[in-house]
């Protein structure tokens, strides 16, 4: 099995976090492989500012999941381990800058988020994300 290392980004603008429409029609979040000698908090900002032209900050680590499928292309299974931290910005636009890769995309409430993801784990992810969120800021989650 292919093991591949990546890192991407729960981000947050306001109380709405931000999903994108991938190729196969799923809804999940940016990310993307960590380059050699790249920390993943390092990769995670740039695969978000290079999927979707959005300029994260950091604000904590988020947790991790992993997907494993069988690669035609490689003809082995490949399991990817994602290192995801949430972000926050204070900016609601965006762009997506892989159409080959990805059709729609945006900001939406938490509830409506939690319903559109495609992945039971990355909708667990988000909830402990927003909620760890909140609790930095000193609010109460909206959900």
């Amino acid at each position: 099995m292919l093991l591949r290392d990546c890192a991407g980004g729960v981000i947050f603008y306001g109380d709405k976090v931000f999903l994108i429409l991938n190729e196969k029609k799923e809804w999940v979040m940016p990310k993307g492989l960590i380059k050699n000698g790249e920390k993943p908090e390092d990769a995670a900002v740039r695969r978000v500012f290079e999927e979707v032209g959005i300029r994260g900050k950091i604000v904590e680590q988020a947790g991790r999941t992993y997907y494993e499928f069988y690669s035609i292309t490689r003809q082995k299974p490949v399991c990817n381990r994602i290192a995801w931290y949430i972000m926050q910005t204070d900016d609601d636009s965006f762009q997506i800058n892989e159409p080959e890769k990805y059709s729609k995309g945006g900001f939406f409430n938490i509830s409506d988020a939690l319903d559109m993801i495609t992945y039971s784990q990355d909708k667990s992810l988000t909830m402990q994300s927003y909620k760890k969120l909140c609790e930095k800021l000193g609010k109460n989650p909206e959900v």
